[in-house]
């Protein structure tokens, strides 16, 4: 790999420092708390990891040595014993905690169901249980594939409680993705639905099971517990399936839970590469624990009176950091949403908000930008008042989106954290304090305490300011991934060699372009494939994409090269418009100019196409290695796993 760094041109001068009421009353109150902190954590990060882990978490046995160490393979607190349920459940029973609100459900038809931490405590006993009587050992691994119901968190707090494994298998993947999972993590049991709502449809859970084992699909397989929520009528395999209701009511609510090694793996979460299967990317208990609890607790400034919402589907890692494990290690109430906004109900979210009183709202770029197409009429009919911060998580999110966030959700009032983190780094890795830090719209500001995140060429030296480089960070973290599961090469490959290590010190290697300006400030600009080589000029797609999403006629905008004769590559962008807003040549010249003014001329696009919608993975991500195929008018190949909607692709490719 011997790409030259990375061209950055955009620069946002504004700047919003953190209410005085705010910071008066948050976890971390100023800039100099906070810088305090991170040079504590640069000069021994062993003894601030350690002081943290004695007064965050509860363990049953201590740690005999806090890092060590054998590049690129950490262990975290190792010898210590703890149990990430009973940090979740069992330590708050013996506080007022106890009969305090755990989980907020809310189905996408309008049921809804609240659960205490007592009642949430039992629950995840009895399936733990269940779970112990169909054979499931410490070690096995159980796979979830639920829709976003209580029973999916319960399943993983089950598992978590007797030392077996989950993968959680987000609930719209097909059965040919649920498979290559299933056999890749050689699961024992797997635990779904009859089906869930999505969009005002239901998603048939256990048909796609079937489909996965079918003709010894899955070999390993011996149990499927199904869950019913739809009423639809299923197969149910006999001596193989049960229902969950039926096993429920048939074991014991006493389930201790098991004291785990620290470095016991917790969870394998999949991530799709572009070819390829996917990654298995493995987190253990103790660090997973502690990095989670204290990322949630600071960055989200959490309150005992918040009730806390973060979007995203258990099937990610931020359902698995945000919605679960970090809020109820603290003691939170966290709020779990079964749908989208859709037709019937684009307004569902705001309906959320405003009927749970939510204080802490957690979404994604994406999101933001579908609700900028629809209207600000639509939040604004509702109640909002309840929130006090917001955050973003998935994608860098463009400024013109971060200040309409700021403005319509959060009536110019509530701190935006906008997070950067991945899948493989288990929590947030840079982000606002919102208490402490002054934010800038489109920036994930500064690294968290602990994190030593630096902008580096290839040789791994630091650029200069408001130089694009790669992001990296520097020194282990407690949540960071220990390998893909059942190849560590290709985790010390994928990760740790793309940056030459230095007499021995390794680096991790994100995978995304960044630079960090004059303030210290990091300003993630995609993923370094998502890089346009313009006569000799490397520009991050994000930066085109903010420029395009400034002007009033643009709800949503992704970037892509197209192969050149004479530049290299060319600038092709596609576009969805704002409601009111035409498709025309008139507009694309316009928006072509726009380009230039914001930016220069190197970056103007050399085609623009609108589109009605963009192609996304399940999780809102943007998938630009289609755009970049369809710009080129390629074949489309590789993982498509994850895209949402095919449908997408082939409008696009008839448009195109």
């Amino acid at each position: 790999m011997t790409q030259p760094t990375i061209e950055s041109i955009l620069q946002e001068k504004r700047l919003f420092h953190p209410p005085a009421e705010f910071s008066q009353a948050a976890q971390i109150r100023s800039l100099e708390e906070y810088q305090n902190l991170y040079d504590q954590a640069k000069a021994n990060p062993e003894q601030f990891w350690a002081e943290l882990a004695e007064q965050e978490l509860h363990w049953f046995q201590k740690w005999d040595t806090v890092l060590d160490w054998q590049p690129p393979f950490a262990q975290w607190f190792v010898g210590g014993k703890l149990n990430i349920s009973y940090n979740c459940l069992d330590r708050h029973l013996t506080t007022w905690r106890k009969n305090k609100a755990a989980l907020i459900w809310e189905g996408e038809p309008g049921d809804s169901r609240t659960l205490t931490y007592a009642q949430l405590h039992r629950e995840v006993c009895q399936f733990a249980n269940a779970l112990k009587q169909l054979g499931v050992k410490t070690g096995d691994r159980v796979a979830i594939y639920m829709p976003m119901i209580p029973e999916a968190a319960i399943a993983m707090l089950a598992c978590a409680r007797i030392g077996a494994a989950h993968t959680v298998v987000f609930g719209g993947f097909s059965a040919e993705a649920l498979k290559d999972r299933l056999v890749d993590a050689e699961v024992k049991v797997v635990v779904t639905a009859d089906g869930g709502w999505r969009k005002d449809v239901v998603v048939p859970l256990k048909a796609q099971v079937d489909k996965a084992l079918a003709n010894g699909g899955a070999p390993n397989v011996r149990h499927v517990l199904v869950v019913r929520r739809t009423a639809q009528e299923v197969e149910m395999e006999q001596d193989r399936d049960r229902w969950w209701h039926e096993l429920q009511q048939e074991v014991s609510v006493d389930c201790p839970a098991e004291p785990m090694d620290s470095e016991a793996m917790l969870f394998i979460l999949y991530t799709s590469g572009t070819t390829g299967k996917p990654k298995g990317v493995v987190h253990t208990t103790g660090g997973y624990n502690l990095f989670t609890h204290i990322t949630t607790k600071w960055i989200f400034d959490l309150k005992d009176t918040d009730v806390y919402w973060c979007t995203a589907d258990v099937g990610w890692i931020t359902g698995h950091s945000y919605i679960v494990y970090g809020p109820l290690s603290n003691g939170a109430t966290t709020v779990m949403y079964e749908g989208a906004p859709r037709p019937s109900n684009p307004g569902c979210f705001w309906d959320v908000i405003e009927k749970y009183g939510v204080n802490v709202f957690y979404t994604a770029p994406t999101a933001i930008r579908a609700f900028i197409k629809m209207g600000e009429e639509i939040p604004k009919a509702r109640n909002l008042s309840s929130l006090r911060l917001l955050g973003t998580v998935g994608e860098p999110i463009n400024p013109e989106a971060w200040m309409w966030y700021h403005r319509v959700i959060g009536g110019e009032r509530c701190p935006i954290v906008d997070t950067w983190w991945q899948t493989e780094t288990g929590g947030i890795m840079i982000s606002a304090l919102p208490g402490a830090i002054p934010t800038k719209p489109g920036s994930a500001t500064l690294p968290f305490p602990g994190i030593m995140a630096q902008v580096v060429d290839l040789e791994g030296s630091p650029v200069a300011a408001n130089a694009g480089g790669y992001l990296s960070i520097q020194h282990p973290w407690p949540g960071m991934m220990r390998t893909v599961y059942g190849d560590p090469e290709r985790f010390r490959k994928s990760y740790w060699e793309h940056i030459p290590p230095r007499d021995g010190r390794y680096v991790y290697f994100a995978g995304d372009g960044a630079r960090c300006d004059q303030d210290g400030y990091f300003w993630v600009m995609g993923r370094i494939d998502d890089v346009i080589n313009v006569a000799g000029h490397r520009l991050g797609t994000m930066e085109i994409e903010s420029a395009l999403v400034s002007h009033p006629a643009v709800a949503e905008a992704a970037v892509v090269g197209k192969p050149d004769e004479v530049k290299g590559q060319e600038v092709v962008a596609f576009v969805t418009l704002e409601g009111t807003h035409s498709a025309s040549e008139d507009l694309k010249k316009e928006l072509k100019q726009h380009v230039g003014q914001e930016i220069g001329a190197i970056a103007r696009p050399g085609e623009i196409r609108f589109a009605d919608a963009l192609p996304k993975t399940r999780s809102g991500k943007i998938m630009r290695r289609l755009l970049r195929t369809l710009a080129s008018g390629e074949a489309v190949s590789g993982d498509t796993s994850t895209l949402e909607d095919l449908g997408v692709l082939e409008t696009l490719r008839k448009e195109g």
